[in-house]
């Protein structure tokens, strides 16, 4: 059966769309994993690629800048992860960048992540090897995790025979909450504890108190504090010393005089054992005042002397003045 021209054209038709839809398709995932734009190679290395794969994206401070080229085990422990950047964002990425391996979302693809690093450092170029870091792989994390399960299940299970001793009444605190006679003792000791130590607290305020009073300059102690006052004091000391040192001279000096005295030796001891020399110096004291009292009377007689009582108002005068 020939095929009528309408349906030539309907398959001339399907197959140019088919072909534009391939054409745009390999455009897109071609664009996709940089294949017809300007890029450069960019080196890290890793222990653990975690799952991480050639195509996968690679993102600069959260931006798609690339994609996986190549992964290539060097050997145990090393893993060389070649990656296609693009040239407009290679100018932003320094040396001192950093490459980690994440996932995008909580499930999604495995990615790289290129942290910007701190501080001035050259810019990168095409085939440079920037420092890498290993985070914690899911594996890791849930077998920590089933580790911490298992140590939680432990401490529940300890926990669960503790509290069923107490509930018993076994051991120290069993005891004390099912005891109610110790339970009364022990609420007694906190009370006698309370009043203590509102005590100790008013007696703690009380020596406050003192220390308090103690430092003020209105009272003894507290004088002490003051330099000055303490400087007289040591003046007052010093002058002390140098007074008993010469009071210890005089008391040698009488005490050598006593001896002299009790041994019959100077003049006290003949005025004291003469009679008639101590009668003779009574006599001569009587009239000293005797003649004393007189010349008293003489000088008031001078002073109303028409002769002599402008000199006594003079010296009188002058007298006062100095008073003033």
């Amino acid at each position: 059966m020939e095929k009528t021209s309408s349906q030539k054209i309907q398959l001339g038709i399907f197959v140019i769309i088919g072909t534009l839809i391939f054409l745009a398709a390999i455009y897109f995932i071609g664009n996709k994993q940089n294949m017809f734009g300007n890029t450069s190679r960019l080196n890290a290395v890793f222990v653990n690629v975690n799952g991480l794969q050639p195509g996968n994206n690679v993102r600069y401070a959260g931006i798609d800048i690339g994609t996986v080229n190549e992964i290539e085990m060097v050997n145990d422990t090393t893993i060389t992860v070649v990656m296609l950047i693009d040239n407009k964002i290679m100018e932003h990425i320094k040396t001192n960048a950093i490459a980690t391996i994440g996932s995008d979302g909580l499930v999604g693809n495995i990615i790289i992540n290129i942290i910007p690093g701190k501080g001035n450092a050259p810019k990168v170029t095409n085939g440079d090897t920037i420092k890498s870091y290993s985070r914690i792989g899911t594996d890791a994390m849930l077998e920590t995790l089933n580790v911490t399960n298992e140590n939680a299940a432990m401490l529940t299970a300890d926990l669960l025979k503790i509290t069923q001793e107490i509930t018993l009444g076994k051991g120290t605190v069993g005891m004390l909450i099912r005891d109610t006679v110790m339970a009364q003792d022990l609420k007694a000791t906190m009370n006698y504890l309370r009043l203590t130590s509102k005590g100790t607290s008013e007696s703690v305020a009380s020596l406050n108190q003192l220390i308090n009073d103690l430092n003020r300059k209105d009272n003894v102690i507290g004088t002490l504090n003051d330099t000055v006052v303490a400087n007289r004091m040591k003046k007052i000391i010093v002058n002390l010393e140098k007074s008993s040192v010469e009071i210890n001279k005089v008391v040698t000096n009488l005490n050598a005089t006593i001896t002299n005295v009790k041994d019959g030796k100077g003049a006290l001891n003949y005025l004291s054992n003469d009679p008639k020399l101590v009668k003779q110096i009574d006599s001569t004291m009587t009239n000293l005042n005797k003649a004393s009292i007189k010349l008293n009377e003489d000088l008031e007689a001078l002073k109303h002397n028409f002769l002599f009582r402008g000199y006594f108002k003079k010296q009188t005068k002058e007298k006062e003045k100095i008073k003033k």
